[in-house]
């Protein structure tokens, strides 16, 4: 087994067989080795730093119905709620001070929201903080949308592909379509924003041929950011009593992403930290290089449930930020505030 992590180190890739048969037969030794390249081929790109950036969740309504997540159309129970523009660059002014350069607008596929609105917003978060990035995370729009949020100055757009099996894709995401997802996103690089998809682990019915579909759809994408986190469940979904994903398991695929992709940006994910109260440094150990702090105000965070148990739903900005910068430095880590594009995307960014 550690013959074929060598090779991986060595050469970037591995075929699809030998992906799987490595997920089948990951024993504590090929693990711990696995563990070590993926930690030196993160040294070698983006050396010891985290890039810190922050999260504004501004809506939770959703007009989808994924059967895994909590903000789903057809859970009746959810508190929904959604922030204004002015309550959004709020949030952008306290995160300035308090030192992001990067801001994540995130919500649900919330209609509300429409392009020319949007387009506002990000012209004046632009206007107000010329030196910042603004990542979009608002799912599935039309192209002339990606365009027009793109024109007013998005530099980032992050949307998970969720899973690269077709039958996996369509059995969880009724309302959605496979193939236009994928679309979404060869859009989204062709217009020129940087881009972040990525998939969740221990989904119910996922095989190890998934994650290495996963890992074969990943290259070919070739994204700016990979975000990688494991399943939990939320008790209103009809997936509320499945099993969730492992945390070792998701620690795997972290860590084959790393090495697989080396130059992309992998963040060290809030689920993880559900799931293990370490869950976020163990991810930066094992390659991921970026955390996102929570932005939001106080009294929504307990709203954006996407899953169960969600932590830091309590804490304000300024904690939030100083908690995990404390974490991020006690793991042997440093801390970047700036902008931190990825190494595919630094030299041919748009803003200076």
């Amino acid at each position: 087994m550690k013959q074929l992590v060598h090779k991986l180190y060595a050469r970037r890739e591995l075929s699809k067989d030998e992906l799987v048969y490595l997920l089948g037969h990951m024993d504590v030794e090929t693990r711990g080795e696995l563990f070590r390249f993926a930690r030196l081929r993160r040294e070698e790109a983006y050396g010891n730093k985290v890039y810190m950036r922050g999260l504004i969740e501004f809506s939770s309504y959703c007009r989808q119905n994924c059967l895994y997540c909590g903000l789903r159309a057809g859970n009746r129970d959810a508190e929904r709620y959604r922030l204004s523009p002015e309550e959004i660059l709020e949030c952008c002014r306290e995160g300035y001070g308090l030192g992001f350069r990067t801001f994540v607008l995130q919500s649900g596929e919330d209609p509300w929201y429409t392009a020319d609105l949007l387009a506002a917003l990000i012209r004046e978060i632009k206007s107000e903080f010329p030196d910042a990035a603004i990542t979009l995370s608002i799912g599935e729009r039309e192209e002339e949308t990606y365009r027009l949020l793109y024109e007013a100055g998005a530099d980032r757009f992050l949307m998970r592909h969720e899973t690269a099996s077709r039958r996996l894709y369509q059995f969880l995401h009724p309302s959605m379509s496979f193939d236009h997802r994928r679309k979404c996103l060869e859009t989204l690089q062709s217009i020129g924003y940087q881009v972040g998809a990525g998939f969740m682990v221990g989904l119910p019915g996922q095989t190890a041929e998934d994650l290495a579909e996963d890992m074969n759809y990943l290259k070919t994408l070739n994204p700016d950011m990979i975000g990688i986190g494991p399943f939990i469940p939320h008790d209103r979904t009809p997936l509320g009593e499945a099993k969730a994903g492992s945390l070792e398991d998701t620690l795997i695929m972290v860590a084959l992403t790393r090495l697989f992709i080396p130059d992309a940006l992998i963040p060290a994910t809030t689920a993880l930290g559900t799931l293990n109260p370490e869950g976020r440094e163990l991810a930066l150990k094992v390659g991921a290089n970026v955390v996102m702090p929570n932005l939001s105000p106080v009294f929504v965070r307990q709203k954006y449930a996407l899953y169960n148990n969600k932590i830091c739903t309590g804490d304000e900005s300024a904690q939030c930020r100083h908690c995990l910068e404390l974490r991020i430095g006690a793991a042997g880590f440093s801390v970047d505030m700036g902008r931190g594009d990825s190494l595919k995307a630094a030299g041919t960014r748009r803003h200076a």
